[in-house]
């Protein structure tokens, strides 16, 4: 990850981030180090200052490994990430954890990893691997994983389960941060939930959850991702609680970005859109999440790592140079400056290919209506939809394009099993289907579609090539495939990211209205977000914490 280099200067306008001031100043550096700042008469009308922080990023999200990431978010001012690998140790459990980190190094960009602390998510959906709590211990015990992952299952916090509290003993014990996933949560509960010494959130959704979670200590992941968007409900806090804030994208799409950034686009919403003050922003992009999780990332100070940027303004934030370790790993006229060598892939995936007739579903006698998954926009919270279809019981029961209910649809990929079978509202296709392997956190294959057959043939698709993102549009299927896990892809993250969008571009044209529907498909299954899921056991209500029938 370091690299030594012979001494250099950098000069230019010095963003004293901690300070709260701009100077004309030089920076010089020696090997991996700065050794002096000092302050001149004048300077290049361009700004140094210290690099970008995501607080927390599910990488696979981004369905590149880590190294192909880091040429995405360099080029941007990410210099660093704190990383949950969840999604593939759900997939391959330590091995998969391993992997990361393996493929991290190849890189210059920080990654800090921490120990997947839910895998499963839940007792109540099949995952390729489980990681128990002295899985949970070993990792820790390494001194590259710098902290216990989102604690999402918070009823089994709350409930004083052993299990879940041993993981959160553990990483006590080794003084490293545990960190929360709490959506909703409020009042007595929330207290007993922080009283283990949970001390970050990235899911809150409204200005007075967040609020109360501050004032128990609880440090804000302040989240603008590709399919979860908070800023607008939380930008007020920055002028009141400015330094336990963070900012975050949690998952982020290739294409994403591309076109609008990474951390840098939440320091431009946060300025543009809201007015937030500048140095309140970039303290929560950089020293607060440093100073948080006690990870060697340099701040621009004498004596830290020589990592910072250097920028052409103080609004656009267009990255000119990124430094990591006192080596230039970007520059704008020549690009990314680091390679590396691919690593071997690793996959889990056992499943038979599935025909039309393994999805048909019949209305039951003396059952009238249907619990359907209601979808929100730019959401991962969903709601519960009571819907009445035009048939008797005994009769099947067809997605009613009509009506905007379509099937949903999750195969379990580790073992042959029957398909679970739900509905799904506000997706908006009106015709075909679309699949994917990236299903938070289980990562089984959801699909939904306008009828059985559609459905199917993305299905079938996925599993022929071990792992994707789907589209069937009435005639074809065009597929991601995503062989690192079912998750990832190796290639050079513009060529996925293309793909990718060509695969969105796919669904808007068949109606989805979804801003990111492949992100909102993902999340559909995940059984600890509010409030109605499907997993590969069945329809799961998160609110009531347990399975309840399709139809009523």
């Amino acid at each position: 990850m370091c690299c030594t280099m012979n001494d250099f200067s950098v000069a230019g306008q010095i963003v004293d981030v901690n300070g709260r001031k701009i100077f004309p100043g030089e920076i010089l550096v020696s090997g991996r180090r700065i050794v002096s700042i000092r302050r001149v008469d004048s300077a290049p009308l361009r700004y140094v200052m210290p690099g970008f922080v995501d607080s927390h990023v599910h990488i696979e999200s981004s369905m590149l490994t880590p190294s192909r990431f880091a040429q995405l978010v360099v080029p941007r001012g990410t210099i660093a990430v704190v990383s949950d690998p969840h999604e593939i140790a759900n997939v391959a459990g330590v091995e998969g954890v391993e992997y990361m980190i393996r493929d991290a190094k190849k890189v210059p960009l920080k990654v800090f990893f921490g120990a997947p602390s839910c895998v499963p998510a839940t007792s109540f959906e099949t995952s390729g691997a489980v990681l128990g709590p002295e899985e949970v211990r070993g990792l820790l015990e390494r001194e590259d994983v710098w902290f216990l992952s989102e604690m999402m299952n918070f009823p089994g916090v709350v409930g004083d389960v052993p299990d879940v509290i041993k993981k959160i003993e553990y990483a006590q014990l080794k003084n490293k941060p545990v960190d929360g996933h709490a959506p909703g949560l409020r009042g007595e509960a929330l207290k007993k939930y922080v009283s283990y010494g949970i001390s970050t959130d990235h899911e809150c959704s409204s200005y007075e959850e967040a609020e109360e979670k501050i004032k128990l200590g609880v440090k804000i992941q302040v989240r603008e991702g590709s399919a979860a968007r908070n800023f607008d409900a939380l930008h007020n806090l920055f002028s009141l609680y400015p330094d336990s804030l963070m900012l975050c994208t949690d998952d982020s799409h290739p294409d994403e970005i591309i076109s609008d950034g990474h951390i840098d686009r939440l320091i431009r919403l946060g300025l543009k859109k809201y007015n937030v003050d500048l140095f309140d922003l970039l303290r929560s992009a950089s020293v607060v999440p440093v100073e948080h999780y006690k990870i060697p990332v340099g701040l621009l100070r004498e004596g830290d790592c020589a990592d910072f940027l250097v920028v052409s303004n103080l609004e656009e934030f267009d990255v000119l140079e990124s430094y990591i370790d006192g080596r230039k790993v970007y520059d704008k006229r020549d690009g990314v400056l680091f390679s590396f060598d691919i690593s071997e892939r690793i996959n889990r995936f056992r499943t038979n290919m599935i025909s039309a007739s393994d999805l048909k579903i019949v209305l039951p006698e003396e059952c009238a209506t249907v619990r359907v998954i209601d979808v929100k926009d730019g959401e991962l919270l969903t709601g519960q939809y009571l819907w009445k279809p035009s048939v008797s019981p005994g009769q099947t029961v067809e997605s009613s394009v009509a009506e905007d209910v379509l099937k949903l649809v999750v195969v379990n990929r580790y073992s042959d099993q029957k398909p679970s079978i739900g509905f799904v509202r506000n997706v908006g296709l009106k015709k075909g289907a679309i699949a994917s392997t990236v299903a938070h956190d289980s990562h089984n294959i959801i699909a939904t579609g306008t009828d059985d057959t559609s459905i199917a043939k993305a299905v079938n698709a996925i599993i022929e090539c071990g792992g994707g993102i789907a589209v069937y549009d009435g005639e074809s299927v065009q597929i991601l495939a995503l062989p690192v896990g079912g998750l990832m892809s190796d290639e050079d993250g513009s060529a996925v990211a293309a793909k990718y969008q060509l695969l969105n571009d796919t669904c808007k044209e068949l109606g989805s209205h979804l801003k990111a529907p492949f992100m909102c498909l993902a999340f559909l299954s995940l059984l600890v977000i509010p409030s109605l899921k499907l997993g590969d056991r069945g329809l799961f209500d998160v609110d009531k914490f347990n399975f309840v029938p399709l139809f009523e």
